[in-house]
Order: structure tokens, then C-alpha cells, then sequence
């Protein structure tokens, strides 16, 4: 049964039901990969695919968004990384802000992947990976990394089955790096990292991405010798003095070299040492600005384990030290309070390079030149998105899901445009008609001023001195000497004159007309 240790479920492993690899083809297809390592259908595992929460999930540990806010967030992200260039130079503390917040899951892989790079160095180096996946590899590193295979977030449904897709995507990752870089070969700590990317994006992603953190987040850590992560850590160790001098001290006084305890934090990202829910908020911050939070998060754990008194009391020698720091309480480790402490820590990669400026001369003085001499860090995905302007084409997004929608054929769009003026003159030709006047008048008529007389035909000589009236009849005959069409207008306004007694001079006074 499972038992509740340290604020997490533990699984006892008497519980879940083996089955014999003799039974079992390594090319039969019983489901997933779970399944053919011997965990059957009725496992349980969390939403990050780990089978009985053995990455330390509870749900106390991971912050869980509501779907709203969730789908707000997509639209955002869907918008930066379709603008991506402009986003990270003019509004780059907007993306930091986001990042800090947590990427959506449904777009963790693809952000960063254009965080951290890799994406324009995947297509500026077209078919590279998949020349490098088709050569069988140095044999020295083959062998060392098949043995790494299993080691590799066993519990993870990725990667629980020996010889399963998962790790034959991770044995592809890295040979391919060991084909990439010769000179380096392959280095344990790299196994997880090529995991992680994995959970997330394809093999060719992961690769590309693996040699940005490897090239320009972490230069120099996986390199012969180990002399990067040697003096990261002593860089931690001065950072240390002004961030918790208590604990600062008690180590110094204990002689705990900071490589004792640091090294697998830094080399895997502390992607073995924290919640997964805190794992991937980390790494969100750490592929935006660079590894001052990897800095940070070391800080933070340090001084929550040493950085009081109370706490020094229960670890009097380096023996208890060293037990107390692989065995970090859960609530220093909680993706919520880790979060909060880590954007508190006044770090900032200016300090990293001061620090790392002094720290190199002191290694200069006692151990001479470095033997591998690892190119400048970038500190954050803008440092080197500057230091290799993309182009335009190499940040479009390519989906995976291509749905075949039919084109309109250049008939149709003839036959719309032809529509739209067709329109066009139709409102034309309806502004421009005018009402055919029923009167044989000039103008048209004014309702302030009586209409002049006709023209033709010419009026005959008055008979006497008064001006007869103008009978009824004679308006009517009028648009019979124009010939006009007749229109409902016009016989409306006919039949009401027709009517009337009144001569057409007082039609000044007539509101209807």
C-alpha cells in the first residue's frame, strides 16, 4: 500500500504486480511502455506522466491554474511566439513577466524552444540531425550511454520500458550530440536534461535544444575535467556570503567544498532534486534568464536548510551537513513558496559575471589555465537571440497537424470581385438617379419661389389686365409635353394637385410638396 513520507505519497513497489520478462516479446504491443515493462493497465499515474508520483507530485506541491486563466495565457503565448523577434527586443520584460507566471503545458515544449534557441539553429541547420542519427557513433560513448538508458526517470511512462520509444529517442539525442561535439564526448549529466526536453518536443527539437543549454546556457559544465561546475561553485559559494552569511559560515568552518553538494543541482538543472511541478516552473525562468536562477535556486535552498540557528543545531559535523542538504524539506521545495523566494533573491547576471571575473583569477593563481576554455555564457533568451539575429523564415512556426482546406480557384475570386463592383455601381448608379420632375420646370422646384413660366410653347398675349388662374387641368398636361415615364411619385404628387383649388403660386405655403 502507499504510505504518506514527507508530505508525498511513496509507493510501495510489493504492490505493483511484475511480470516476467520471459513472457513478454520485446516487440509486442501490449499499449504503452509501462505496460511492456511490466506495470499493467490499472497504474496510476500523475499528470506529468510519472507512475505512482515518483518525481515527489503531491497536489500541495503544484499550483493549478484554472482553465480560463489557462486559456487567456495560450492566446498570449500563440501571439508572442507568432511575433517572436519583436517581442523579445522591444517588450522582453512582457515575455519575462509570462515566463515567471508559468508557460502554458500545452506550449512548454515550442516556447522553449525558441527560448532557448533552438529553434533557429534547427533550421538553419537542415538535416544535420538526421545525418548525424544515421552514423553508428563513437563505440566508447555508445556503450556508456546504453548503460545510462534505464537510469533516466525510471518511473516515467516515457521512459519506464527498456529498449521502449523513449529511450531509443534519448540514446538517439545523445549519440548524435557525441557526433556533434567529438571533442567533448558524452557526460552522465546530460542524459537528464536530453530527458526533459523530450517529455516535451521530438528528438530533432530535443537535440538542438540540448546543444543551446549545453553551448550557452551551461558552456564548459559537461567538458573533460569538470572545470566549468568547479567554478560555478565557488562562484555560489561567495554569492552564499552575502545572501546567508550563517550558512556561509557554518560550511566554511566544516570545510564542505561546495562541489560535495552543488553539482548535481547545477549539471542537471535540478531536474533530480525538486517536484516536478517546481522542476518545470525552473525551468521556464532558466531557459528566459539564464542561469542566475539556477544560481538562485541554490541560494534559496541553502538558506532555508542552514540559515538559522535552529537549524545548524541538528547538523553538528559534515557528515549531518552533507545528510541535511540531500534531504531538503518538501515545503522549501513547493513550486508556490520556491517561485516567490527565487524572484526575491537580489541576484542578477551582473553579479554572476563579477563574480565569476574574481573567482577565475583565484583559479588562475592555484591551478593554473584552464584545460578547456568553453565559450562566453548567454545569459537569458534575448543575449542569444542578439547573438545571432534570426531570419524571418526561421521563427515561422511549422504545425505538425497539417488539415487540407481547399483553395478558391481564381474563377471564384473573379466572380466575387466582379460581385463587389457590381455593387459598387449599383450605390453609384442609386446616388446619382434622380427623380424625374412631373413639371415643365427648369430646376428643380423650390418651395420658396414660384415657378417660372414655360418656355414652350411660347404663352399667348394676356386678353385683359388680370392674370387668369391657372386651372387644374393644365398641371396635368404638362408631363404629357415632357413625355416622362410616369413613376409613383409623380402620380402621387399629380393626383394631389388635381385635387387642389388652389393656383400653383401657392404651392409656397403647401408643406407637402
Amino acid at each position: 500500500m502507499a504510505k504518506i513520507e514527507n508530505g508525498r505519497q511513496s509507493v510501495d513497489t510489493r504492490s505493483i504486480r511484475i511480470i516476467s520478462s520471459s513472457h513478454i516479446d520485446d516487440e509486442s504491443s501490449l499499449g504503452s511502455d509501462s505496460e511492456i515493462n511490466g506495470f499493467t493497465s490499472d497504474r496510476q499515474t500523475d499528470k506529468y506522466g510519472f507512475i505512482g508520483g515518483a518525481q515527489k507530485y503531491t497536489e500541495e506541491s503544484a499550483q493549478d491554474v484554472p482553465p480560463e486563466v489557462l486559456r487567456q495565457r495560450e492566446v498570449k503565448w500563440l501571439d508572442m511566439l507568432s511575433h517572436w523577434d519583436k517581442w523579445m527586443i522591444k517588450r522582453f520584460n512582457k515575455v519575462r513577466l509570462r515566463c515567471q507566471k508559468g508557460i502554458p503545458p500545452a506550449l512548454r515544449g515550442r516556447a522553449w524552444l525558441y527560448l532557448s534557441g533552438g529553434k533557429v539553429k534547427r533550421e538553419q541547420n537542415q538535416g544535420k540531425f538526421q545525418e548525424l542519427d544515421s552514423q553508428e557513433g563513437d563505440p566508447k560513448w555508445v556503450d556508456v550511454i546504453e548503460k545510462d538508458l534505464h537510469r533516466q526517470f525510471p518511473f516515467h511512462e516515457m521512459f519506464v520500458s527498456r529498449g521502449g520509444h523513449g529511450q531509443q529517442d534519448l540514446f538517439r539525442v545523445l549519440k548524435a550530440y557525441t557526433l556533434y561535439r567529438p571533442e567533448e564526448g558524452y557526460c552522465q549529466a546530460q542524459a537528464p536534461i536530453a530527458a526533459v526536453l523530450l517529455m516535451h518536443m521530438p528528438a530533432e527539437d530535443a537535440f538542438w535544444g540540448l546543444i543551446q543549454i549545453c553551448e550557452k546556457y551551461l558552456p564548459g559544465y559537461y567538458s573533460p575535467g569538470l572545470e566549468a561546475i568547479q567554478l560555478d561553485g565557488e562562484i555560489l559559494f561567495a554569492l552564499l556570503r552575502r545572501f546567508s552569511p550563517l550558512a556561509f559560515r557554518h560550511l566554511e568552518k566544516h570545510k564542505i567544498d561546495p562541489i560535495f553538494y552543488m553539482t548535481e543541482w547545477f549539471m542537471c538543472a535540478f531536474s533530480r532534486t525538486l517536484p516536478w511541478a517546481s522542476v518545470l516552473r525552473v525551468w521556464d525562468m532558466f531557459l528566459c534568464d539564464g542561469v542566475k536562477i539556477i544560481f538562485r535556486v541554490g541560494l534559496v535552498l541553502l538558506k532555508c536548510m542552514l540559515g538559522t540557528r535552529e537549524k545548524l543545531k541538528a547538523c553538528q559535523g559534515q557528515y549531518e551537513t552533507m545528510e541535511l542538504l540531500r534531504a531538503i524539506e518538501p515545503r522549501y521545495m513547493q513550486e508556490g513558496f520556491l517561485v516567490q523566494e527565487i524572484l526575491e533573491v537580489p541576484v542578477t547576471a551582473r553579479d554572476v559575471e563579477r563574480e565569476n571575473h574574481s573567482q577565475l583569477k583565484r583559479w588562475k593563481k592555484k591551478h593554473g589555465e584552464l584545460n578547456f576554455k568553453s565559450p562566453p555564457r548567454m545569459h537569458g533568451a534575448r543575449i542569444v537571440l542578439l547573438a545571432e539575429p534570426p531570419r524571418r523564415q526561421d521563427l515561422q512556426q511549422n504545425p505538425t497537424i497539417i488539415l487540407a482546406v481547399p483553395q478558391p480557384t481564381p474563377q471564384l475570386k473573379k466572380s466575387k470581385e466582379e460581385k463587389k463592383s457590381k455593387k459598387k455601381s449599383i450605390k453609384k448608379s442609386q446616388i446619382i438617379e434622380e427623380i424625374p420632375n412631373p413639371y415643365p420646370l427648369p430646376t428643380e422646384p423650390l418651395l420658396t419661389e414660384p415657378p417660372p413660366p414655360p418656355r414652350d410653347p411660347p404663352a399667348p398675349p394676356p386678353v385683359s389686365s388680370k392674370t387668369p388662374e391657372v386651372p387644374p387641368e393644365t398641371v396635368t398636361e404638362a408631363p404629357h409635353q415632357q413625355q416622362a415615364p410616369p413613376t409613383d411619385i409623380s402620380l402621387a404628387k399629380e393626383s394631389f394637385l388635381q385635387q387642389s383649388t388652389l393656383s400653383l403660386s401657392s404651392t409656397e405655403q403647401d408643406t407637402y410638396l
